[in-house]
């Protein structure tokens, strides 16, 4: 099988799986219909990332079972059928329900699949397959923008969710069928070839090791330094840059299209250079800009150059620790060891956020870029863990 395309049908899956970020779109037009207060609404989008981070730790383990193809289909359509209910709610409970809990799940159960496939298949470069998988998710919200303006529109708010409860799953199970895990013997040996994985951790047994830990923390530091300002993009070249809403909207627009580009640029940057060194790099180029931001200098060209920044290094975060998790423990159980590392990101969802709801938009930026400096420390420091076997020292003794 050409292993091209599974990355063409990780993309496909991506893509609609990225449209949840989309969901701001639908705010207002739930609010005119049913009368609702803005914050319950916005909670939908919480739960639904929060679920959707949950199932990939389930979702991990039954594709390292029975492999990503049919994963992903019962997770494209778990999502399809979670909008259809959605377009039948008239209250807060059904609406979180249906698309928080099902879609949530939905998404959960399908977005682990592509990048393990795609990361077995391409043991030589896999931060650039990484991230070209994950920058589909990155730019779906941006793609999906117009279809469902356009939907919302034109069949109102409730339809615009049957319709795409009928897009979303055709597209994630076209792409499904693409997915397959390469034969044993060769993911084995292509593995073995690379000097960081010489052995393949049980889940257990890379809850056993601290390096797990200092990782996770780095990767919740990472996606909460980005989502700190990715979700406040607009309200922060209000407030500080002060901005008109129009002017202060064109962030969005650009910091989708960094975050698509850093996943694919610093993924493959990763290959060349080293994880951790990319890393550094990219915790200190996060540290310089949020200290910038904290000082209240901005203008409304250093705002966009600011948050393209960020985003570009955000979508480097999400490339790059999937291949990490690969480099350090293996692809046997990647799919289930990689949902566990991705908690920190559903984390982050909330503690981003939170930070920003507590304090002052540039104490948030000033504690951002202190937590990013301990990361550079702690990626410093980090060392691929080893499990205590005979193979293990004899592939360490000739050098692997």
């Amino acid at each position: 099988m050409n292993r091209w395309l599974v990355v063409l049908g990780a993309i496909i899956i991506q893509i609609n799986l990225g449209a949840v970020y989309a969901w701001s779109l639908f705010n207002q037009p739930l609010i005119d219909k049913f009368g609702w207060d803005r914050e319950a609404v916005v909670v939908t989008f919480s739960l639904t990332i929060a679920v959707f981070a949950l199932t990939t730790i389930f979702a991990g383990r039954l594709q390292d079972k029975i492999g990503p193809r049919w994963v992903a289909t019962i997770g494209g359509g778990l999502l399809g059928l979670g909008l259809i209910l959605s377009s039948q709610a008239t209250t807060l409970f059904q609406l979180y329900f249906y698309y928080g809990v099902i879609g949530g799940i939905g998404i959960g159960m399908t977005y682990v699949c592509p990048l393990s496939a795609c990361v077995k298949w391409f043991p030589d470069k896999r931060g650039f397959i990484s991230g070209v998988a994950v920058a589909g998710f990155g730019l779906g919200g941006l793609i999906y923008k117009p279809i469902i303006g356009y939907f919302i529109t034109q069949t109102g708010v409730s339809s615009s969710f049957l319709y795409l409860g009928m897009i979303y799953p055709i597209s994630v199970i076209a792409g499904a069928q693409l997915l397959k895990n390469p034969p044993a013997l060769a993911a084995k040996e292509s593995s073995s070839s690379m000097l960081h994985t010489a052995t393949d951790f049980s889940t257990k047994q890379m809850l056993k090791t601290h390096q797990f830990y200092m990782l996770w923390v780095m990767f919740l530091f990472g996606s909460m330094s980005g989502l700190m300002v990715i979700s406040f993009a607009v309200d922060i070249g209000v407030e500080l840059v002060h901005l008109d809403l129009e002017k202060a909207a064109n962030a969005v627009m650009v910091i989708a299209l960094f975050n698509a580009a850093g996943r694919i640029v610093l993924g493959k940057i990763s290959d060349q250079f080293g994880r951790k060194n990319t890393l550094m790099v990219i915790f200190g180029l996060t540290a310089l800009v949020m200290f910038y931001m904290g000082s209240g200098m901005l203008n409304y060209p250093m705002f966009l150059l600011s948050v393209s920044l960020i985003g570009f290094c955000f979508g480097g975060f999400l490339a790059i620790f999937p291949s990490v998790t690969a480099d350090y423990y293996g692809t046997t159980n990647i799919g289930t060891n990689y949902g566990f590392m991705y908690q920190a990101y559903g984390i982050s969802a909330f503690a981003g956020p939170f930070i920003i709801k507590v304090i002052p938009f540039t104490q948030a930026f000033f504690l951002s870029g202190v937590i990013c400096i301990l990361a550079i420390i702690m990626a410093k420091f980090v060392q691929v863990p080893t499990l205590a076997t005979p193979k293990t020292k004899e592939l360490l003794r000739k050098g692997a």
